[in-house]
């Protein structure tokens, strides 16, 4: 095979930095493996191991710092077939370490490549989760009071299959990093290196130190076979193959005329236990029978049946470019919660705006009529209120009508719980045809 390397951007790095030689290295691993470059996938984050993805003739992708892993993964998953490299500096490692232990405990079939100069080269020099605390750097006295990372020890206790320490000088680079790339798995090689721009001006470090320093830690056995176990894409494959294949999305086909011509803007103010985010679901539901496009946007605090709950939806003719409520032609008011929520929309509604509300609650000050809805008396739910109130705009033929509800709430419901919403919309259409 012909070297992959790109004659176009010929690898540039500090006179003397061990990147080059890696470079060199890996184009001559791909070529005795016989891969060409459309069945490799570089991928790096920032700093100078982040530039091998441009010195490639292969598949790249370019991402932010420490997060390589995470494109990598979702490259792997996507394209198993293809030999995906991930180069990553110490600075990139010890930032992004949370997701380098995910994939050594998924077993994700990537290689990641530590090219280890213990120091932000990039950057100024400053330290590295593996800068020695003996070393001097550009960050003062900071890597002194930290243990230096062993990303090789980490990332077998976390599940990785192969690991291996190098020098970037060794003869025997070469095989070490066919043998990563040829694993079936997760496999780190951690390259111990020379950085001549930064680290080697304060510090004393030579290929023979680097070999000696190698020498002195444990070895890595054991990790292959205490961590055996299928390839992570290739397991998740065969999973999915056995789960049931889930059912198509649903075709509505518009089979109503919507009431209003133009884009319609609902907001529905409530609070946890009120159903409103499936009250906004019904309604885009009953706008997609009419042929319109819908969106939905919904403010929730994270606790538990408690605090406010609102629902903004929009319905259109147009695709909907932006779900941001301008102009609201409809607020509904169920709770105090999802009032003070929006209270401020209120000063701003002009007289054309249908507003109801649940008896009994306040209103801020607005510029149009309010319509007061008596739930309690009528024998409704809370929990009802939400779909009643579509009821009552459907009678008042603003923005669905009844026949678009009905439909909607056939999509949404089956058995017992649509029996209850059509005896709900049912009451509801009965006392507003004696409230005349």
């Amino acid at each position: 095979m012909a070297s992959l390397l790109n004659t176009n951007r010929p690898p540039v790095f500090c006179p003397g930095c061990s990147h080059d030689r890696i470079v060199r290295v890996l184009d001559q691993v791909f070529q005795k493996m016989g891969l060409a470059g459309e069945e490799i996938a570089m991928v790096s984050d920032i700093g100078c191991s982040g530039l091998f993805d441009t010195f490639f003739n292969t598949h790249a992708l370019h991402g932010l710092h420490g997060r390589a892993l995470i494109y990598a993964t979702g490259i792997k998953m996507a394209r198993p077939h293809l030999k995906v490299i991930v180069t990553m500096g110490d600075g990139g490692l010890g930032i992004g370490g949370a997701h380098v232990l995910a994939a050594c405990r998924r077993n994700i079939g990537l290689t990641l490549l530590v090219l280890n100069n213990f120091n932000y080269g990039m950057t100024g020099g400053q330290c590295s989760s593996t800068t020695p605390r003996d070393a001097r750097v550009d960050s003062g006295f900071l890597n002194r009071l930290e243990k230096p990372i062993d990303i090789c020890e980490v990332a077998g206790a976390a599940g990785a299959g192969l690991v291996m320490r190098a020098s970037a000088y060794e003869k025997g680079l070469a095989e070490k990093l066919e043998a990563a790339i040829r694993f079936e798995g997760f496999s780190v090689v951690d390259i111990w290196e020379i950085c001549p721009g930064r680290y080697t001006k304060r510090n004393k470090i030579t290929p023979q130190s680097i070999e000696a320093g190698l020498e002195q830690l444990p070895p890595l056995d054991g990790f292959i076979a205490r961590n055996a176990r299928k390839e992570y894409s290739r397991a998740y494959r065969e999973e999915g193959a056995r789960c049931e294949q889930p059912s198509r999305p649903i075709r509505i086909e518009a089979s109503h005329r919507a009431p209003q011509r133009g884009r319609q803007e609902v907001i529905i103010l409530g609070s946890a236990g009120q159903r409103i985010v499936t009250a906004g679901e019904i309604l885009c539901l009953a706008g997609a029978t009419a042929g319109l496009h819908a969106t939905q946007k919904n403010d929730y605090p994270v606790t538990v049946m408690r605090g406010h709950s609102v629902a903004e939806i929009i319905l259109d003719e147009s695709e909907v470019g932006y779900t941001g409520i301008g102009r609201p032609s409809v607020v509904i008011a169920l709770a105090r919660e999802g009032i003070n929520r929006r209270k401020d929309l209120f000063g701003s509604l002009s007289k054309e705006v249908l507003v109801l509300k649940a008896n009994g609650l306040e209103l801020p000050r607005c510029g149009t009529g309010v319509i007061e809805m008596d739930f309690k008396s009528r024998g409704i739910k809370s929990q009802d209120w939400a779909l009643a109130s579509l009821a009552c705009i459907a009678a008042r033929n603003r923005v669905l009508t009844r026949e678009m509800l009905m439909s909607a709430l056939g999509l949404r419901f089956k058995g017992t719980a649509l029996e209850n919403a059509a005896e709900i919309l049912g009451a509801v259409a009965k006392w507003n045809e004696a409230d005349g």
